[in-house]
């Protein structure tokens, strides 16, 4: 299937969900952070009333910067024949969230958002306000940053500061030059050097 999507402005960023083609398992509604809490409300009360998963996405150059997205889904309430099932609803919520913006959390809600807002908080970086312990879940607790982040820094953050280690009779190679075979006799006498020293 070719893409809908159409290149963007010069210096602005498309959303995404905007250009894509519809999806025919899922509905999807665009909610403001301000709105976000009534909205999760309201959808609990109609029906939703399990979260499949909750989960962010980083649009680096897109205000907002951020894509919180909600998977929901409403089962029949009651018990009933395969006949009768048919399909459950599925409805995606997105809320576009800033870099410093806050989130509501929805724990109470469903407890499926637990570890899904800590895991959020860890690798973006998005509060989610309320929750009840909202902690480092994959990273270790003195990470530096978050790593899903675009902006992360390809080594880390640590070794991002300390200098690439120099390799053994490259300095005066030029680039694109085959190697030689002499690499490893160069670096095992600067070895032998250090060992003497």
């Amino acid at each position: 299937m070719p893409s809908t999507q159409k290149p963007p402005l010069a210096g602005a960023a498309l959303d995404p969900t905007a250009v894509r083609p519809p999806i025919d398992d899922a509905a999807v509604q665009r909610v403001a952070p301000s709105e976000l809490r009534a909205v999760l409300e309201e959808r609990r009360h109609e029906g939703y009333t399990m979260l499949l998963d909750l989960g962010a996405v980083d649009y680096l150059r897109r205000a907002p910067r951020f894509d919180v997205v909600y998977h929901l889904l409403k089962v029949q309430p009651v018990a009933a024949s395969v006949s009768e099932v048919g399909q459950p609803a599925r409805l995606r919520i997105l809320c576009g969230v800033d870099e410093n913006e806050h989130l509501p959390t929805c724990m109470d809600l469903w407890k499926s958002a637990d570890w899904a807002e800590r895991e959020v908080y860890d690798l973006f970086g998005i509060v989610f306000d309320g929750h009840a312990d909202l902690r480092r879940i994959q990273m270790p607790v003195d990470w530096e940053g978050h790593p899903l982040r675009k902006d992360y820094p390809m080594r880390g953050p640590a070794r991002e500061r300390s200098p690439r280690p120099a390799f053994a009779g490259k300095s005066n190679v030029v680039a694109g030059t085959p190697p030689v075979g002499r690499t490893l006799e160069a670096l095992q006498e600067e070895v032998k050097r250090a060992r003497e020293q």
